[in-house]
């Protein structure tokens, strides 16, 4: 069952195109990679999909749901982790996490994800003596409060040290594995090819490419995403 359908999007800003004719689907269950270079149309299209953006052309339908017209019933089954994601630095751990599932109706039982994802011991201190692993923890964890059926991360492990990303890598598995269908937007190619059971490429506001991280360095004669997606951008990185 499609999560995601995107139909014949386009989106213009002062007459430059962000997104041109875009149409893909994620199925329930998967995780989905969106990835591109710089100007790709890659923000422009999770905006579109989250409802903070009105496509000129096309339709989009989130769990069934308009996103425009319905963002407020679907912010209830839906979970955000922004690229750039700032709390407070006096807010403590266990307070952010009550904070955020206040703004649900029926959210999951926040010390129960507060343990789920190891931050019981964290509970008291303050987000601005948090690690970055920590942090990214903790801002899944927000993500996951709600007791959402999608979320959308966002750049999750720019900035992060090689130990801090394999563990967050670890936690959208964990993710997943919980029943939540995952969206990730990552120009790092080992993060598509290690979790994305399929990767949409995004060239100049344009899908080039939807299919298995696997098959599409296939369909290009190349051994690795990384040089398949060269070739598929036309050797435009980020």
């Amino acid at each position: 069952m499609a999560i995601i359908e995107v139909r014949q999007v386009s989106k213009s800003y002062a007459g430059r195109s962000a997104l041109s004719d875009v149409t893909l689907s994620v199925d329930a269950g998967e995780i989905f990679g969106i990835m591109g270079p710089n100007g790709a149309g890659k923000t422009t299209l999770v905006e579109v999909i989250e409802g903070l953006r009105t496509p000129d052309t096309g339709s989009v339908r989130v769990l069934g749901m308009n996103p425009r017209t319905e963002r407020r019933r679907l912010n209830e089954s839906l979970g955000v982790q922004l690229q750039h994601t700032e709390l407070p630095a006096n807010l403590k751990v266990a307070e952010a996490l009550k904070l955020y599932a206040s703004f649900y109706r029926s959210p999951a039982d926040w010390p129960a994800v507060m343990s789920t994802w190891g931050l019981s011991e964290l509970a008291g201190r303050r987000i601005g003596k948090l690690s970055g692993g920590q942090k990214q923890r903790l801002f899944i964890a927000l993500a996951l409060v709600g007791d959402p059926e999608l979320v959308v991360l966002d750049e999750l492990t720019t900035g992060l040290d090689p130990s801090a990303r394999r563990e967050t890598l670890s936690l959208v598995r964990r993710v997943r594995d919980g029943g939540v269908t995952v969206v990730l937007i990552s120009h790092f190619m080992g993060e598509i090819e290690a979790l994305c059971d399929r990767v949409a490429v995004l060239n100049r506001g344009t899908v080039v490419a939807v299919d298995t991280p696997a098959a599409l360095a296939e369909r290009v004669a190349e051994r690795t995403l990384d040089e398949a997606f060269e070739k598929l951008t036309g050797g435009v990185g980020e």
